[in-house]
């Protein structure tokens, strides 16, 4: 099922963020038509190095990840001619998605005013840092500043006495996030769109996403006067629950017990690490004893778990009557049952990519390879109606690629 087919975006961006509900949008069946700087393209093109991991060649990751399934074309807007394609492709699209500054947008002439002179029913899509309001929101931001550092998200999974903060968990984490708020609240302006006929400015931060995404925790700060605390490293997990933790197997492996009754669960745990017995001690029998005795349940969770590999506990639990989870790596991911089930990650072109998490009608959207740069140019080119000789006069003169 593709429910966005028929529909075509505009994507004007850079970097993870915008270019990731573009991604999303692509999956979803629309025909988003990437365009790139006339002689760099995305500067994304040129990340090679994440940490200590490089890619060398291509296909990179670090540009497949955000653009998959589109269309690329190569303009410089700072000239007439540049101008005047991209606003002869905006005539043709139901949505302009733009990552760029207000300063930008009006030095291009891409503002929502100027796209709606030439397309007034277009769907009109901002990505930013902080919002656009206020005394920020003409600044620019990644997902490391707005989304990790101020919405909240480092301070509050960082423990005590760690030094700074823990950094995001992997690249484009803020990114993807707030990509896919973005890609909903286009497809709900569409759909406004299609009963009213009426077109909507939407926009999504970074920052707003991250406070999102922390929401929960942030209700509890503001009501209760005091922030959320991350435990100290090492710490099992909740405080009067043995069965809300991570518990060590015996090669070097973890998993993650989230059991929130644990008096419905007690027994059902003791009888899957052949402790029976546990079920019926006078310290675990209801959940008020088994709150005063966490610490005694954790030591003798700890101790027995710890007697297996997860390999073993993975074959025992599949019984289990409680939420439970290995803890995996980001290479795990990738060899796990489940998510291969799901067709979670799924292969575009000569690499796997993971699919953004909407499925339709119990099927894996359809995904495919980012284009190389500017690839599709000549071919966007003559969907507009131009012929041969006017797409020379216009990679002659600097204006497309």
């Amino acid at each position: 099922m593709k429910p966005l087919a028929g529909f075509r975006v505009l994507e004007v961006a850079m970097y993870g963020f915008v270019p990731s509900a573009g991604a999303v949008l692509a999956e979803w069946g629309a025909d988003v038509i990437k365009v790139e700087h006339a002689v760099v393209g995305d500067p994304q093109r040129g990340l090679r190095q994440v940490g200590p991991m490089r890619v060398e060649g291509d296909p990179n990751p670090n540009i497949e990840h955000a653009n998959r399934g589109k269309r690329s074309i190569g303009i410089d807007m700072g000239t007439d001619e540049g101008k005047d394609v991209l606003k002869s492709l905006a005539r043709t699209a139901d949505v302009f998605l733009t990552s760029f500054l207000p300063d930008a947008r009006t030095r291009f002439r891409i503002d929502v005013d100027d796209i709606r002179a030439v397309n007034p029913k277009i769907v009109y899509a901002r990505g930013s840092a902080f919002g656009p309001r206020g005394l920020e929101s003409d600044k620019g931001g990644y997902d490391m500043t707005a989304f990790w550092a101020r919405a909240g998200v480092a301070a509050t999974i960082t423990p005590p006495g760690v030094e700074g903060m823990i950094p995001p968990p992997g690249p484009a984490f803020g990114d993807t996030i707030s990509g896919t708020n973005l890609a909903g609240g286009i497809t709900a302006a569409l759909l406004h769109r299609e009963r009213t006929g009426e077109p909507a400015l939407v926009d999504v931060s970074l920052l707003g996403s991250g406070l999102w995404a922390l929401g929960h925790g942030i209700a509890l700060s503001a009501h209760l006067g005091e922030p959320m605390v991350a435990p100290p490293i090492g710490a099992h997990g909740a405080p009067s629950n043995p069965l809300v933790g991570v518990y060590a197997t015996a090669d070097d492996r973890y998993l993650s017990f989230v059991m929130m009754q644990p008096d419905k669960y007690w027994a059902d745990v003791c009888r899957h690490i052949d402790r029976p017995e546990l079920a019926d001690d006078p310290r675990f029998v209801d959940v008020e004893q088994i709150a005063a005795n966490t610490d005694k349940a954790v030591a003798i969770l700890r101790e027995a778990i710890a007697t297996r590999t997860l390999r073993d506990w993975t074959e025992r639990f599949a019984t289990l009557s409680g939420p439970w989870a290995p803890i995996q790596d980001s290479l795990q991911v990738t060899q796990d049952a489940q998510i291969r089930a799901n067709e979670y990650v799924l292969r575009a072109g000569e690499l796997e990519l993971v699919s953004n998490p909407v499925q339709f009608d119990v099927a894996a959207p359809a995904t495919g390879p980012a284009p190389a740069f500017a690839a599709q140019t000549d071919e966007i080119l003559q969907e507009l109606g131009l012929d041969w000789e006017r797409i020379i006069e216009l990679k002659t003169a600097g204006a497309v690629t």
